[in-house]
């Protein structure tokens, strides 16, 4: 069992720049690929940004490669998003996910999500 906990979000304006955090319970965070997706309004819930047990294997979405990098602590049992050059199309209320297996894009192979961090970006 696997309990997540999002924090990070806010308000920004356009351009700006916000680090997502989600911190696992457990102690067997480095056997988890670690997932980030994103939910608009009125919208489904999408890929944004996934990585591997190790690290090594990074994955974006195309809307966000280049601006956003996820990285992971499992020191500290703890994965990052880091959004820089934020645009208002980027609103959502951004989710972590934990998936006890390779890293997956997919959002229906996470087995443990957590509550969610509103972002909202300004025009």
């Amino acid at each position: 069992q696997v309990q997540l906990v999002e924090s990070g979000g806010g308000l920004v304006q356009a351009g700006g720049s916000l680090r997502l955090s989600c911190a696992a319970s457990g102690r067997t965070f480095s056997s988890y690929a670690m997932g980030w997706f994103r939910q608009a309004p009125g919208k489904e819930r999408e890929f944004v940004a996934a990585i591997s047990r190790n690290g090594a294997g990074k994955y974006y979405a195309d809307s966000v490669k280049g601006r956003f990098t996820i990285s992971r602590d499992d020191a500290k049992n703890t994965v990052y998003l880091q959004m820089n050059s934020l645009k208002p199309e980027d609103t959502a209320v951004f989710y972590c996910a934990a998936r006890g297996g390779i890293v997956s894009e997919q959002k229906r192979e996470y087995d443990y999500w957590g509550q969610g961090t509103q972002v909202t970006v300004s025009s």
